[in-house]
């Protein structure tokens, strides 16, 4: 993720569809991918995705976001989920996650979200929602916390202007969902745009986090 500094946010009830998606960001150079939790059956998209991706995309790390419980992070580690996000801080999920040694990145608002999940082990805490706590509040929360490594979903666009808003205040990484994924590129089929995004988001990106 660090490497990166971008982790595309996906979901598609559609196993073809995530596995083009995918490809195409491969493609693009993204080496770390959050498949979502957000639709019925979405673990079974993803074991298959997972299983898929090993093969075609044998770089790749695939990890599952939206988890709000341990029980379906469980889930998903027993799937192959190489990292957990969540869009908040459940400690329950933290005994599951590193159990098996597998990064838990959970979404925090607050100062004191961000000391509690490094305090349970996170490496990396996610501040959710992005678009609403602004640039800002990553700046306020690397000064007193030099340390600590943040990756920013919402509110997260592949413009020099947007990122260099972000990395500027001491982001880590960004995860961004649909400006990297267009509604009409996704219903085209347009896999080539999507390749093309990416490898556009990873220049603008390397421009503004020199």
């Amino acid at each position: 993720m660090e490497a990166t500094g971008i982790i595309p946010v996906f979901y598609d009830k559609d196993l073809e569809v995530s596995k083009q998606v995918l490809k195409a960001c491969y493609e693009g150079g993204v080496r770390a991918f959050e498949f979502t939790n957000r639709g019925d059956f979405a673990h079974e998209i993803f074991g298959e995705l997972n299983k898929w991706a090993a093969k075609e995309c044998p770089d790749m790390i695939l990890g599952i976001g939206s988890i709000v419980d341990p029980a379906t992070a469980a889930l998903y580690l027993q799937l192959g989920a190489n990292f957990i996000v969540g869009p908040l801080l459940n400690p329950d999920i933290f005994k599951v996650a590193n159990r098996r040694q597998v990064a838990y990145i959970p979404g925090c608002a607050t100062a004191s979200e961000v000391g509690l999940a490094q305090e349970l082990g996170a490496e990396v805490v996610k501040v959710f929602p992005g678009d609403v706590v602004g640039p800002s509040f990553i700046k306020g929360i690397k000064a007193p916390m030099p340390w600590a490594s943040v990756m920013v979903t919402g509110g997260v666009a592949p413009t020099e202007e947007n990122l260099s808003k972000w990395f500027g205040a001491g982001a880590t990484c960004v995860g961004m969902g649909s400006n990297l994924f267009p509604k009409e590129v996704i219903a085209a089929k347009d896999w080539a745009k999507i390749t093309q995004l990416c490898k556009d988001a990873f220049a603008v990106a390397a421009k503004v986090r020199k």
